[in-house]
């Protein structure tokens, strides 16, 4: 009998580290696609919600609760700000906001790039949470023609150019 309570708390003991060591990873994914049908581009960001949540009530100094639709509005602003796509002529391209879908562990967040398709040499930043948090990576999937290429963000690279 003891010898199963000391395995029942070894597993107990692995399993509380293995949840307090994922709980340090800090990571954000989108995924930039072109929709032929529309003729623009889509971005969808997926980030963690209680990450945003604490960063947006810090900005703010007041309670957000990213379930509520009044709090989209600093959402937005935020990453209006920390996610941008400029031309390599320098022209910033414009993100039209769709709109987000939070559950209990992440945000969704879509975008779009009206009747633009993305070319070789868009210069992305992409900042979301690293501003916040030190650790933050972020992953874009960009699709241009048939080619996906994968972009890794952090605090040394917040900006890079489709390659």
């Amino acid at each position: 009998m003891k010898r199963r309570l000391r395995v029942v708390a070894a597993v107990m003991l692995v399993l509380t580290c293995v949840t307090a060591a994922a709980h340090n990873f800090h990571m954000g994914m989108a995924d930039i696609s072109y929709n032929e049908r529309t003729g623009s581009s889509e971005i969808v960001h997926t980030y963690t919600g209680h990450d945003l949540t604490a960063l947006l009530t810090e900005i703010n100094g007041r309670q957000i609760d990213l379930g509520r639709a009044d709090s989209e509005a600093a959402l937005r602003r935020y990453v209006e700000q920390q996610f941008t796509v400029t031309r390599a002529d320098g022209k910033r391209l414009p993100l039209h906001w769709i709109g987000a879908k939070v559950d209990a562990d992440s945000v969704v967040i879509f975008q779009e790039v009206p009747k633009t398709r993305l070319a070789k040499g868009d210069r992305i930043h992409n900042a979301v949470l690293i501003d916040f948090i030190p650790s933050q990576r972020n992953t874009v999937n960009l699709q241009i023609g048939s080619t996906t290429r994968t972009l890794i963000f952090d605090q040394k690279n917040i900006e890079q150019i489709a390659p």
